[in-house]
């Protein structure tokens, strides 16, 4: 269908259009929720140093995984509503595949990545729930459950290519920011973590 044979036009969200450069000066209440904004203040400064470490691959020719508009994706979901946090290394390396949650694919990927397959393999194994014929996620991620990858972007094509360049301290602030999350009345929060990979 051409876009002028469009039924209805769906709105676009601003921060959908945004290249990693822009994203680096944004307010971080504009790249995530609130109360994720709030809780990621203190490394404000290493997101904006990671942000624009990934406009100068960009500017070097290099593709980064995932987009602009998903390397943050994770944080979309407030804070306060994450009930199980599942921890991955990095996203995948293959064009299209990363969409910013962790083992999540777009639904239209196949084959199923291996690691998406074994997670499957287990759930029916544990629980008896049939493997799903797609890898899209974000029902998890709607319903509390935290795909956070270790280090959120990647070269496409390299593997762990951005380890070291700044996403640690982002994230370790981020499970952190789960764990020791508090409830109204100064009860910790239930939380079930699943950490995969190294």
């Amino acid at each position: 269908m051409f876009e002028s044979d469009a039924l209805f036009e769906l709105e676009t969200d601003p921060a959908d259009t945004l290249d990693f450069a822009e994203m680096a000066g944004l307010p971080l209440r504009e790249l995530m929720a609130e109360d994720w904004a709030a809780a990621l203040a203190d490394v404000e400064p290493q997101l904006r140093s990671v942000l624009a470490f990934l406009a100068t691959e960009v500017a070097a020719g290099h593709q980064v995984l995932p987009s602009p508009s998903n390397v943050l994706r994770a944080f979309r979901q407030p804070l306060a509503g994450v009930k199980v946090l599942v921890v991955g290394q990095d996203p995948y390396p293959t064009p299209g595949h990363a969409v910013g949650l962790s083992f999540a694919v777009d639904a239209r990927t196949r084959p199923i990545p291996r690691s998406l397959a074994n997670i499957y393999r287990e759930l029916e194994a544990d629980l008896g729930i049939p493997a799903r014929v797609h890898g899209d996620l974000s029902a998890w991620a709607d319903q509390g459950v935290l795909l956070l990858n270790r280090v959120m972007s990647v070269r496409a094509g390299s593997a762990g290519s951005h380890r070291g360049k700044g996403w640690e301290a982002i994230t370790t602030a981020a499970v952190t920011a789960v764990a020791t999350r508090r409830t109204p009345d100064g009860v910790r929060a239930p939380l079930v973590a699943v950490l995969w990979g190294k």
